[in-house]
């Protein structure tokens, strides 16, 4: 492959990383949370938001959790349709079934995206005791979404470039699929 695709593949798989880091933090996060909230109705004390707050950092731990489990095979594949393909069939459907959720997944991130912005013009909050401006929490979910857009549409233009040579999925690599 040509040295500038091998860089590049590199940086991401390592972008695919950090995008898995910033998930095992926010999923700390989320158990801190829920632990914080379990501790004050004990002790009688009242802290606001706390429950939006775990529910912002799961939903933004799902999404920057999805470009690293794609990567490294974590998503479910449905390999029997696949398994009785071989060559140049089994390149075009891996070929298809990738522009596929690179597509649905850009279209996810793009809408997200525009939630944010409309959130932010419209000033919307939280109907929570804590009445945050909604953009907020949504900012990391569609930061997530992108990360994961950008995974499978490297997914889809590394089999291209690879070629029907490279029948591996990118959990191939992981070990797993």
């Amino acid at each position: 492959m040509v040295p500038v695709f091998t860089a590049l593949a590199r940086a991401l798989d390592r972008f695919y990383q950090v995008c898995g880091l910033i998930s095992a933090a926010l999923l700390v996060t989320l158990t801190l949370l829920i632990l914080a909230s379990i501790v004050s109705r004990i002790a009688g004390v009242y802290l606001g938001g706390v429950t939006e707050f775990a529910g912002y950092a799961m939903a933004a731990g799902a999404f920057f959790g999805m470009p690293y489990a794609f990567r490294s095979g974590g998503h479910i594949r449905v390999s029997l349709l696949i398994s009785n393909l071989s060559g140049r069939a089994r390149w075009a459907f891996e070929l298809w079934a990738r522009g596929v959720i690179a597509a649905a997944t850009g279209y996810l991130a793009f809408y997200l995206c525009r939630l944010v912005y409309y959130s932010y013009i419209f000033g919307d909050v939280s109907e929570g005791g804590d009445a945050i401006p909604l953009w907020i929490p949504q900012v990391p979910m569609a930061a997530g979404a992108v990360c994961f857009a950008v995974s499978t549409l490297d997914s889809f233009l590394r089999a291209i470039v690879e070629g029907e040579y490279s029948l591996t999925a990118p959990e191939a690599e992981g070990g797993r699929e």
